[in-house]
């Protein structure tokens, strides 16, 4: 039995700023931004979007009717999650009005949490065929103003429907995976932002890689020449270009010029939307089968997913016939093209802006956010959503 993506869709808030503008308000020449990481649009969430509403704004595009009627779990991915102990997915499953005799939890391990989530989702299809799952991947990456990751910030979602016979990808098996207890990226409970050595990170990433690819090959045998695109996690997207050029030297010159060119077409949303953490691969797997026209069915999709910390996982799948039809790729073009650019004085403004943490009623302005879901306010230390196309929780 196949089981795999059966439809993918993403979300990012209506607001970006310029990389060339940051870099020219923080004193750095703007190719360190645009070329030295290969950052293009930073999306910005304003106090109106969370990990939660970005997750269920994403899943609001691609799921109907038959789709709330088959899910029965609902995997969360974050690393910015809202409560430490309600999962987000909880919220999630009201304002999608998902049918109740449903499991639902959150999962946390850096950017690996979608992974996992995608890993669970395929054991539970194949203990229970006619089920769907629910995976959302969503995060809101934050560093400070003018810290070292200030340019490797973002904000967005991928919801991803797993199933039997997906229409878009089935996945293979076997995987290979790696777990070492590293300090390369870690945010304690009570900190706002994360902790970041970033030269060992880098280091742990193509480290991971590397083995994990070793690994991966011992496994099931094969090699780059076997792969017609390998798609990566993307902090930020000069990172799959050094991870790429690791391997694929093992290959000969026509399999160097095509995973080389993939990459790029990999590359275009993430660019534009900048570091997602838990989704950052699957929107990187999401940009390429939506602006590689070359691709066909039967084609071998690699997957690299890194999470600091740290876990790597090595995985693949295979594009299925007419996958190309249950793509969105005009509605994604609509949602970056009509976004809205500040500068970087309302950016830093957005950015200052948070939420009362003593439980205080505060009712949030959420004229000016086109989203269909929104936070709407707090009040007795809860969170109120509100989804336009129902009511008000």
């Amino acid at each position: 039995m196949k089981i795999g993506i059966d439809k993918i869709g993403f979300y990012t808030p209506h607001l970006y700023v310029d990389m060339n503008d940051l870099a020219k308000a923080r004193d750095v020449d703007p190719a360190k931004f645009t070329i030295g990481i290969g950052q293009e649009k930073m999306a910005i969430a304003p106090l109106t979007q969370d990990a939660v509403t970005l997750a269920a704004n994403a899943a609001l595009e691609i799921i109907d009717e038959s789709d709330r009627q088959a899910i029965d779990f609902v995997i969360f991915g974050t690393e910015t999650g809202v409560d430490h102990s309600k999962a987000a997915g909880v919220y999630v499953h009201h304002l999608l009005d998902l049918q109740p005799q449903t499991r639902t939890v959150e999962v946390k391990q850096a950017c690996f949490g979608a992974t996992a989530g995608i890993q669970m989702a395929k054991a539970h299809i194949a203990l229970h065929p006619n089920s769907k799952v629910l995976v959302l991947a969503s995060d809101i990456a934050r560093y400070g103003l003018r810290t070292g990751g200030e340019a490797t910030q973002g904000a967005g979602a991928v919801a991803i429907v797993m199933s039997k016979n997906p229409k878009i990808m089935a996945i293979e098996e076997p995987s290979a995976y790696l777990t070492e207890d590293v300090m390369d990226f870690w945010r304690p409970v009570y900190s706002e932002y994360a902790q970041v050595d970033g030269k060992l990170s880098n280091e742990m990433y193509l480290s991971f890689f590397e083995k994990i690819w070793e690994a991966y090959q011992q496994k099931t045998g094969l090699g780059i020449g076997d792969f017609s695109a390998i798609c990566y996690h993307l902090p930020y997207t000069k990172m799959g270009l050094k991870a790429l050029r690791m391997i694929y030297d093992q290959g000969t010159e026509v399999d160097k010029e095509r995973l080389l060119e993939n990459l790029e077409h990999s590359k275009i949303y993430n660019k534009n939307v900048g570091n997602i953490y838990t989704g950052s691969l699957y929107l990187s797997f999401l940009s390429l089968i939506e602006h590689q026209n070359n691709l066909r069915a039967g084609d071998r999709i690699g997957l690299f997913s890194y999470g600091s910390g740290a876990v790597g996982e090595f995985f693949a799948g295979i594009l299925q016939p007419g996958y190309q039809e249950h793509l969105h790729a005009e509605q994604h073009q609509k949602l970056l093209s009509s976004r809205t650019e500040v500068s970087v004085e309302e950016y830093e403004r957005i950015f200052a802006a948070t939420l009362p943490k003593d439980g205080t009623a505060y009712q949030l302005d959420d004229q000016n956010d086109p989203a269909k879901i929104k936070l709407s306010g707090v009040s007795e230390h809860k969170r109120h959503y509100v989804n336009s196309l129902a009511v008000k929780m």
